[in-house]
């Protein structure tokens, strides 16, 4: 039998959190990330884990038996980065990208050192893309 996720939702609250990080510009920063999400997605969030700050949940089940939950999209305000979590990898989103500003991406995460330093009208465009992608996928639900 395979181990739960590490990632699982958690009762802390967000403003808790975010009252609680140590650099006050990445507290104001996640408190507009905050703001952005809720404003693309409709959706309330909740903490996943000790740092991710999700919107919405889907179920995934992959081939091998692996099942489990995650948020649908979110973000992580780290030392050296905002993590967010918008890309599920399925689509590619190079043309939104271009527009963005200045970031890094893995695979399914994008990297922003300053939210200052990306365009938001696109990372909400971004975000909500990323949303829609993961629901031709997987049934995404409200949290």
């Amino acid at each position: 039998m395979a181990s739960p996720n590490k990632t699982a939702p958690t009762p802390v609250e967000i403003e808790s959190y975010i009252n609680g990080l140590d650099d006050p510009r990445r507290e104001v920063e996640a408190r507009d990330l905050d703001a952005i999400f809720r404003e693309v997605t409709g959706f309330v969030p909740r903490m996943w884990g000790p740092s991710i700050i999700g919107y919405g949940r889907y179920h995934y089940r992959y081939a091998t038996g692996r099942e489990g939950d995650m948020c649908a999209t979110g973000f992580a305000p780290r030392k050296a980065n905002h993590v967010i979590y918008i890309m599920p990898g399925y689509a590619d989103h190079s043309t939104i990208l271009k527009d963005l500003g200045k970031h890094k991406i893995g695979k399914s995460c994008l990297y922003i050192k300053k939210l200052a330093d990306v365009d938001q009208e696109v990372l909400k465009r971004l975000i909500r893309a990323g949303l829609d992608d993961l629901a031709t996928h997987w049934p995404v639900e409200a949290t």
